[in-house]
């Protein structure tokens, strides 16, 4: 008698188990993220296939439910911090796999960065600049409308084109460019603001480190380039025609826009660049560089006071 008891029992107990495994089934399956996921399936998706991967629907579920209510990278709740679930039909089979996110991604590209051009960085002011906090000065009035209006419609790969701010010694240039470089990232497009005299001179450097490559080819492809205070540099012929050339023709091919500043105008610029450290004239050569800036930026004359000494 006891025997059947315990057997009665234990079947109650299966039933019972039984009973919410099919409740969670039911569940797992009408949920809305679970559903979306298997009719985005290329492949069918049959029952024996949802039955077999309800451990992978549930774990799938809870992950992406993670994402869709993301906290921020710092603090992904995820089994893989920054790493996004995926479904997939593989030999009759529902299978999941991890991907970055496009936070992962952003952060490790910014890491690499970092790791890879030095001159990457800039006074903390201008990381921080927004058209909120630009001063109202209505001699740059002009130019933080122009500012704003590239920020708002630029299409790297489509339009390659950009601008040249000039003006001089701290009237807000490079703030401007900050500002510029933070709407982009609102709208989801990565660009790089690059120290020019700093940038020329560690690429000179990497030559013996073997990194020139990689740290030109960043530069090269990034979809919005930033150069400030181009014309601040010592100019050498490879300067010139190895680095800043192959750099520009790059993007202008790519049609990819690259942003300047410079206490020089166009033909200051131009007179610049045509002469080297050792002493010589190049006019063609800085005629041609010059060449593909003109076509490919709006000059833009930045006025008002001195921001430095206010």
């Amino acid at each position: 008698m006891e025997s059947i008891q315990k057997s009665l029992k234990l079947w109650t107990e299966n039933n019972k188990l039984q009973q919410r495994l099919n409740e969670a089934r039911v569940a797992i399956v009408r949920d809305p993220i679970i559903q979306k996921a298997l009719q985005n399936q290329e492949a069918p998706v049959t029952e024996e296939m949802i039955e077999n991967a309800l451990v992978n629907l549930f774990e799938y579920k809870k992950e992406r439910s993670n994402c869709n209510d993301c906290p921020g990278l710092a603090n992904c709740p995820n089994m893989m911090k920054g790493y996004q679930p995926e479904l997939s039909i593989v030999r009759q089979s529902i299978e999941l796999s991890y991907y970055p996110c496009e936070k992962k991604t952003a952060a490790e590209q910014e890491r690499k960065q970092k790791e890879m051009i030095k001159s990457f960085y800039v006074p903390k002011e201008i990381l921080t600049a927004t058209f909120d906090t630009l001063d109202q000065d209505p001699n740059r009035e002009e130019a933080s409308r122009l500012a704003l209006a590239f920020s708002l419609k630029a299409n790297p790969g489509e339009d390659g084109q950009g601008l040249y701010f000039y003006g001089k010694f701290g009237v807000g240039k490079t703030y401007l460019m900050g500002a510029i470089a933070n709407e982009l990232k609102d709208r989801g497009i990565s660009s790089f603001i690059v120290y020019t005299p700093d940038f020329f001179r560690e690429m000179k450097q990497s030559i013996g480190d073997g990194t020139f490559q990689k740290k030109i080819d960043i530069v090269k492809k990034a979809p919005v380039l930033i150069l400030d205070d181009i014309g601040a540099e010592t100019i050498s012929a490879w300067v010139r025609d190895d680095v800043l050339g192959v750099i520009l023709q790059h993007r202008m091919l790519e049609k990819l826009p690259t942003l300047f500043t410079s206490n020089y105008d166009y033909e200051e610029l131009e007179r610049h660049l045509s002469y080297s450290d050792k002493g010589g004239i190049e006019e063609l050569k800085a005629k041609r560089i010059m060449e593909r800036i003109k076509h490919f930026t709006s000059f833009v004359k930045v006025e008002g006071a001195n921001r430095r000494e206010k």
